[in-house]
């Protein structure tokens, strides 16, 4: 299993922009076969080294993992990130 985690600083940091990108992401449940579970939460401290977003998703497999990266609902979201992220970070890590 790996577990897939993504934080975003959103360019616009407004509740109404965050609420907006969160829904986009939690659009792929559902879609994605390969989706084992996923989470999105946005940030609720707002301090000065908080990210706005969290995603969390588990696949089974590295070659799920690559296969979730380039499904088409996910390609739609990678469009809307590009657009409004300042930063985003990754790690992928074995469970």
């Amino acid at each position: 299993m790996i577990k897939h985690i993504v934080f975003f600083k959103l360019k616009e940091r407004s509740p109404e922009s965050v609420a907006a990108t969160v829904a986009v992401l939690r659009n792929m449940e559902g879609k994605i076969p390969q989706l084992l579970s996923l989470e999105v939460g946005a940030d609720l401290i707002h301090s000065e080294r908080s990210f706005d977003i969290a995603l969390t998703a588990v696949v089974a497999s590295l070659e799920d993992l690559q296969a979730y990266q380039v499904h088409p609902a996910h390609k739609v979201v990678i469009a809307h990130i590009n657009e409004v992220k300042d930063l985003s970070i990754a790690v992928d890590y074995e469970l």
